[in-house]
């Protein structure tokens, strides 16, 4: 009887957490960012040691976030896990590509022992990289409030009390799926928002097309990863920490959406303007137009994609930075920008210095149809 009342406790206590995580979701404007903090919160619960998220990408799967707490414990401080890239196709030859096909959850005691007749298996490769056990797996489909398949949802390696690795339970199974159909909606309208701001990139990108989809891409994860360490090294708080680098993201990617209003007969040319060249200037312009499509912002992710388009360019010691302490608000597209007191040091906001270093590391790291890597 005292057994039965303390279960029932327990998952009360469950739904509770789950309700207060929804709320907190729903304030997540980044869908990568809302997928990494699901996966987390969702290991929290149900005692998962391990645990990755893929997300669909025509007829493959690309695995977006890993965690692994075992594996954490063993780096030093404030260091992170390697970021591991590879793609799977959705069929019925592995776990998270049967559970894509099939939209069927499965649970399995022991992924080294799949019964033969089963169609899928699992690949040892990466625990032996690793030198990690993977024993127990949940992998369930994530799917959007419109019934699309988002991506797949792996949780590994369920633990007791004491520490050791043992099979996810029903209730454990009843947790994971009730909270993946009570974040669908949630997804939805990050999901929604991740859509608008690619057709945004998308509409920059035609304009300019040495900014592509994938350098602002990187771009946003160099800061993130950036920030992540300053945070550490600073002992940000942890809400802090979230709401900032959920805005960073996607400010990251917003950070070049000014060049909308630069003619191409500047944009795309292959001249080298010099210092005192006007084109040089009016080219410079895109931080002050960025900075107008932002103007008069209205919550903390507007005023951040204002500070970045803006200030992005601006030198730590003043010297030939830009545009400086400038009114945007007067400038006329098409013109040069005005000259303006430097902004330098610490005046230049945070997140559009984490910006510019990721934004310089990748344009200096990667092969472009004007110069080599």
């Amino acid at each position: 009887m005292k057994q039965n009342k303390k279960i029932r406790r327990e998952k009360g206590q469950t739904l509770k957490e789950l309700l207060v995580l929804e709320k907190k979701f729903e304030a997540i404007q980044d869908l990568n960012v809302l997928l990494e903090r699901i996966l987390f919160e969702l290991r929290k619960i149900v005692h998962a040691d391990a645990g990755s998220i893929y997300e669909v990408e025509k007829d493959h799967l690309n695995i977006i976030h890993a965690q692994n707490d075992t594996l954490e414990k063993a780096l030093q401080p404030g260091q992170k896990l390697p970021y591991v890239s590879f793609s799977i196709p959705i069929n019925k030859n592995s776990i998270a590509g049967y559970v894509a096909l099939t939209g069927k959850a499965l649970n399995i005691p022991d992924v080294y022992k799949i019964d033969s007749g089963e169609s899928y298996s699992y690949n040892k490769q990466t625990d032996e990289k690793n030198g990690y056990r993977t024993k127990s797996m949940y992998t369930l489909p994530l799917r959007l409030q419109d019934g699309k398949l988002l991506g797949v949802l792996q949780l590994i390696n369920a633990k007791n009390k004491r520490g050791n690795i043992i099979s996810f339970s029903k209730n454990s199974e009843l947790i994971a799926d009730h909270f993946a159909i009570s974040v669908r909606q949630v997804l939805q309208n990050t999901y929604q928002t991740n859509v608008m701001i690619q057709r945004m990139l998308k509409m920059s990108e035609f304009r300019d097309p040495k900014e592509t989809y994938m350098h602002v891409t990187r771009v946003s994860e160099y800061a993130l990863e950036i920030y992540d360490r300053y945070a550490y090294n600073h002992n940000i708080a942890e809400q802090e920490k979230l709401n900032f680098r959920d805005c960073l993201k996607i400010a990251a990617k917003l950070h070049d959406i000014g060049k909308v209003g630069v003619s191409d007969t500047i944009l795309q040319s292959t001249e080298k303007f010099s210092a005192d060249s006007p084109n040089r200037a009016i080219l410079q312009s895109h931080t002050c137009i960025g900075a107008q499509i932002f103007m008069d912002a209205v919550s903390p992710l507007e005023q951040m994609c204002y500070d970045v388009a803006l200030h992005h360019h601006e030198a730590w010691d003043g010297k030939k930075g830009y545009p400086g302490n400038v009114d945007c608000g007067s400038y006329r597209i098409g013109s040069p920008i005005p000259r303006a007191e430097e902004v330098k040091g610490e005046s230049i906001p945070l997140s559009a210095r984490i910006v510019s270093v990721a934004d310089v590391f990748d344009a200096l790291s990667c092969k472009r149809s004007y110069k080599e890597a």
